[in-house]
């Protein structure tokens, strides 16, 4: 899998690991002075998971970590989604908190569907302080499992007020080839990220949904993992990752618009493997101040049994010449 040969920018980047065990898919949540990170669930940590009270080996399905300065983290011995909902199977995927006024939090989060052939669709979840525990809603916010089903969902508040998410179709989960699937050109689905306008309480969806991103051959099989933020003058940034997880081709890229509906131009990547020490980077959020990013990055091998730990960047955004550094 190559890259584009689209000419891409100079870049820099720096990056710290700050959490040394498996915390993939990381999301970002400035609460005050502090920092929390939350991701998916524990379950390359326990040999054998089983429901039960929190501890070293009972599943965990949204882990959290806390900071005080956003550079030296703690992971929590806590559940913020102890109960994912009547809609889910066991496996959940934790993708973003974001907070919506002084007492009230959104957790969004993908998870298997029961009767949805293994299936992801994506939900929302409430709580009154960041660390839950969050009481799901009664059915998902996106269930679209005849395309794939849908995984990878973040939230963001323009500055307007109105509340978005942002998600991917899973296409790639019905098509075969490769460790993620959609690599036979002759039966290759679109994966797209969907860009869904919610209700104050950040979990209605109103109006219709629009597609803002799609792959193209420079991506390999898939993108998925966006995470949306404004720029300070106003450009939109999407962050997301291309190719398999699983592979050295992984990535974490950006594309930018002037509208929050689009078009979006992908400028990226941002980071590969070889950069800073970096293996398969990806899986990032960024948050609502567009300068703190989170992300993970490890080798998982072919059966996906690796780690993947939790790295953070400090960005600079050149938005005249769409260019992402740190």
């Amino acid at each position: 899998m190559g890259r584009s040969t689209q000419t891409i920018p100079k870049r820099s980047i720096s990056s710290s690991k700050v959490i040394d065990q498996d915390f993939a898919d990381p999301s970002l949540l400035q609460d005050g002075n502090g920092w929390y990170a939350f991701a998916t669930n524990n379950h390359k940590t326990l040999g054998a998971p089983t429901r039960g009270a929190v501890n070293d080996n009972h599943l965990i399905n949204a882990q959290v970590a806390q900071s005080a300065d956003f550079s030296s983290w703690s992971v929590l011995k806590t559940d913020a989604l102890p109960d994912p909902g009547t809609w889910t199977d066991i496996s959940v995927e934790n993708r973003l908190i974001t907070q919506q006024d002084n007492d009230h939090y959104v957790m969004y989060y993908s998870a298997v569907a029961k009767n949805g052939n293994g299936k992801h669709c994506v939900g929302a979840a409430t709580a009154r302080n960041p660390q839950g525990p969050y009481t799901p809603s009664a059915k998902p916010l996106a269930c679209p499992v005849d395309q794939g089903g849908a995984i990878d969902i973040s939230g963001f508040q323009d500055t307007d007020g109105s509340r978005w998410v942002v998600y991917k179709i899973d296409g790639n989960s019905i098509t075969p080839g490769g460790a993620c699937g959609n690599n036979d050109p002759a039966s290759r689905k679109p994966t797209p990220i969907i860009l869904q306008k919610v209700t104050s309480d950040g979990v209605t969806p109103i109006e219709s949904s629009y597609e803002i991103l799609n792959r193209d051959e420079s991506d390999g099989p898939l993108i998925e993992a966006p995470a949306l933020a404004r720029t300070t003058d106003g450009k939109y940034i999407l962050f997301f990752s291309s190719n398999c997880f699983s592979t050295k081709w992984y990535d974490l890229s950006y594309a930018f618009a002037d509208s929050i509906t689009g078009p979006y131009v992908k400028r990226g990547p941002f980071a590969v493997t070889g950069d800073d020490g970096l293996y398969a980077p990806g899986g990032a959020d960024i948050a609502a101040d567009a300068v703190h990013l989170a992300f993970h990055a490890g080798d998982v091998g072919p059966n996906n049994t690796g780690a993947r730990g939790m790295y953070t960047a400090t960005l600079a955004i050149d938005t005249a010449n769409e260019i992402v550094n740190s």
